[in-house]
């Protein structure tokens, strides 16, 4: 059995019909019965604008401490990343520019890798493609690697996102659902042993 593992959820994209934010939904049930403590995260209720730094001069949005504050508290996370354009979407790049931006003179956020330092973090990714978004998660991975996360050797990019869900949100296919269930249990072991 599994210790609760607090695990963050999310995907790169607010569409409302996002397969990836489907697949999230997936990840968020099978992590929870597999014992991790889970936090959904939907980007779309964080206001947060285009990363400018002079914006940022007149003071670091609320929105963005709270993604700092929620990105911290969770040792492992979980990001569904869709794939545009063989990369991973603006909205994703945007929101880690932000959360790893510091806070000057800020005794706690003082330092832009302090949500990300050794934080466990898995990669899938679903696109109706052959590919699965794949490439989303090739770049999305020496990005997080040097904001000093971990990221799990496990990845997963699901092809044919069309056929990929049930009715109720599940993977069908059986391979592809071990393939995911992979991926999460290599962060929640990995996880376990970093906070022994």
């Amino acid at each position: 059995m599994n210790t609760a593992i607090p695990l963050l959820v999310f995907a790169g994209s607010t569409r409302e019909h996002s397969w990836n934010r489907q697949l999230a939904g997936a990840v968020t049930a099978m992590a929870t019965a597999e014992g991790a403590q889970v936090t959904r995260l939907e980007l779309a209720d964080f206001d947060v604008p285009l990363y400018n730094a002079d914006l940022e001069a007149k003071g670091t949005p609320r929105d963005v401490i709270r993604l700092k504050e929620i990105f911290h508290a969770h040792p492992a996370w979980i990001i569904c990343s869709p794939e545009y354009n063989g990369s991973y979407t603006a909205l994703l790049k945007n929101t880690i520019d932000w959360v790893s931006s510091p806070v000057k003179g800020d005794p706690v956020w003082g330092s832009g890798t302090k949500a990300f330092a050794g934080k466990v973090v898995g990669l899938l990714s679903t696109s109706p493609g052959a590919l699965g978004g794949v490439r989303s998660l090739s770049h999305l991975t020496p990005l997080l690697l040097n904001l000093q996360a971990w990221v799990a050797p496990k990845q997963f990019a699901m092809p044919k996102a069309t056929e990929a869900f049930d009715t109720d949100g599940r993977i069908s296919n059986d391979a592809q659902r071990t393939a995911v269930h992979g991926v999460i249990d290599q962060v929640l072991w990995a996880a376990r042993r970093f906070s022994a």
